[in-house]
């Protein structure tokens, strides 16, 4: 199997990771996960091969780190990793920093972690960190056997992602968003190059923006056909990353079992430099004109929920933009007619934008799509 060596580490892992920030729900509802069918999700996937489980303290409503725990009992626990990260945000002294550990290793039945990240780092949360002196906190988790590597996550600039990776020279991994249209975006291409560089491995999350990769318009479509018409476009988004040797292992948060063995099957044929010169430059035309037609850069990660008045940031701005990319205005605006809150509800408080990974303007763009989509 085309195993990956992790950074500068002895561990070798299979290049595709399962994220469960996206596990299937009942109901619609995002926090009422359908147990059983996440657990045959999970135990599926090491049994072809993954290796790498990641979940956190918020996903799913803070049931993501239960499930998984589910999903590791019976044995399957001592045949794949486990990843989970703090909730830098909650940390407010240096106290809280076991009391958050500890209840996720309840949540997650088990006596240690194997890659512990400290979650979304930004400027902001990494002076927190420093100041709670959580780094040396994890040491002190290593040497005792709760920990086996530590890494962060990452959402802000490069200036602020060298400064971190440069902080502390036994980082083991660091994970940051990169696809074929992020090549700039926060950290990029310039961080993946750079902490490889540093000995880091790294790992990649929102592969295919959240799904938003999977689902391209004729036009882009034809681009990638052009270029080679036997790999589908979701193998795209992830060959794009399997082809750099700076790039240890793929994040994909996967909804059903469908994607899971399709995901498997891409990642089992992956290998460093698979892509031919006309393939990387479809890459460039791609990105290009994905540009020129989505209007709103949201990955639909869901950072910015739950509204303060209930109002569905993340649907909202799929329908703005798929209308766009799929030039049906008419569908999108029916769409946003049954959205549940409407827009003009939004009171302005801000919220959502602190927790913006995209540092989008929401409340602005919230008040251009109702003007755009609201039926007159």
């Amino acid at each position: 199997m085309n195993l990956r060596k992790f950074g500068k580490t002895d561990e070798y892992l299979f290049p595709l990771g399962f994220g469960t920030m996206r596990l299937p729900v009942i109901g619609g509802d995002n926090s009422k996960i359908n147990t059983d069918e996440a657990i045959k999700m999970i135990r599926y996937a090491i049994d072809n091969g993954i290796n790498y489980i990641d979940t956190a303290y918020p996903y799913h409503g803070g049931n993501s780190e239960i499930v998984v725990g589910l999903a590791l009992k019976d044995g399957y626990r001592k045949r794949t990793n486990i990843a989970t990260k703090l909730p830098t945000w909650l940390i407010n002294e240096r106290g809280d920093l076991d009391k958050y550990f500890f209840e996720q290793l309840k949540k997650l039945q088990t006596d240690y972690v194997d890659f512990y990240l400290l979650h979304t780092l930004d400027k902001g949360l990494f002076q927190k960190m420093v100041e709670v002196d959580a780094v040396s906190w994890a040491e002190k988790k290593i040497k005792e056997g709760y920990i086996r590597y530590l890494g962060f996550s990452f959402h802000d600039e490069f200036p602020v992602f060298k400064s971190i990776v440069d902080y502390y020279p036994k980082w083991t991994f660091a994970q940051i968003q990169l696809n074929y249209l992020d090549t700039e975006y926060q950290a990029g291409l310039k961080g993946l190059k750079y902490a490889h560089e540093k000995g880091l491995a790294v790992i990649i999350m929102e592969p295919l923006r959240g799904g938003e990769l999977a689902n391209m318009p004729p036009q882009v479509e034809e681009i990638f056909k052009n270029a080679n018409p036997n790999r589908p476009i979701v193998e795209w988004g992830f060959d794009f990353l399997w082809n750099m040797k700076e790039v240890s292992l793929v994040l994909s948060g996967m909804s059903t079992i469908e994607q899971v063995k399709e995901n498997i099957e891409f990642a089992k044929r992956a290998y460093i430099g698979m892509l031919s010169d006309s393939e990387l430059k479809a890459y460039t035309k791609a990105s290009n004109l994905i540009h020129e037609l989505r209007p709103i850069g949201c990955t639909g990660c869901g950072y910015c929920k739950p509204c303060t008045v209930g109002i569905n940031i993340p649907e909202i701005f799929d329908i703005y933009n798929k209308g766009y990319l799929f030039g049906n205005i008419e569908r999108a605006k029916r769409k946003y007619a049954f959205s549940k809150v409407k827009v003009t509800e939004c009171i302005a408080c801000g919220k959502c934008e602190s927790q913006c990974p995209q540092g989008l303007p929401i409340i602005e763009l919230l008040k251009k799509v109702h003007r755009e989509l609201a039926e007159t």
